[in-house]
């Protein structure tokens, strides 16, 4: 561990460590852009029923989500810049902050994943919820999926040196978090706010 030393990540260690990442990445978005402009098309067909439905989805915890999971993006960026200087323990604790932060965001979403439940609201209630949980539901996915690999960040952090072969690897888990945070960031209006009130 190199963690009070200064400097850039060593050589070897890739700065955008996997071309693999990013294709996946363009992909995923590439896919989730074909919902979001089906949902756009659908909705020209059936604005008054969007329009009420959305207006049925609390803003509140939309906007808390959307906040939670910038602060957790956020914290992911301090990581990599500790992990770049070689600051071990650093690295460890922004990764940690960030893993707890995103965890508001799985929390809020089953309350209110809850809630709808309980109003008998389903996938199946009309078209708009059925893009809502279409789409809500395969971004909780990747969500979840962005839990375990900064929880596996973090745990490599424990015995590897962060601006080794490791640097890549959390650069990596960096850009597929900020994908899970950018995805967010057109859900929310799109679901919530457009034609909502």
């Amino acid at each position: 561990m190199t963690d009070g030393s200064q400097g850039a990540p060593a050589q070897g260690a890739p700065s955008v460590s996997a071309p693999g990442i990013l294709t996946f990445i363009i992909a995923d978005v590439t896919i989730f852009g074909v919902l979001f402009v089906a949902f756009m098309v659908e909705r020209s067909h059936q604005v008054p029923l969007f329009n009420q439905s959305s207006s049925s989805l609390d803003v509140r915890l939309g906007l808390l989500n959307t906040l939670v999971l910038m602060t957790s993006g956020l914290f992911v960026v301090l990581a990599v810049l500790a992990a770049g200087q070689g600051r071990a323990s650093v690295t460890r604790q922004w990764l940690l902050a960030s893993f707890v932060v995103g965890a508001g965001f799985g929390i809020n979403k089953l309350i209110e994943y809850g809630d709808k439940f309980a109003h008998g609201i389903n996938l199946l209630t009309n078209d708009f919820f059925m893009f809502y949980f279409v789409l809500t539901g395969v971004h909780f996915v990747h969500f979840l999926a962005g839990m375990v690999v900064l929880a596996l960040l973090w745990f490599r952090t424990r015995g590897e040196a962060v601006d080794g072969p490791l640097f890549g690897w959390i650069e990596s888990g960096a850009l597929y978090w900020h994908m899970v945070d950018l995805l967010w960031i057109v859900i929310f209006p799109m679901l919530y706010l457009l034609g909502s009130r």
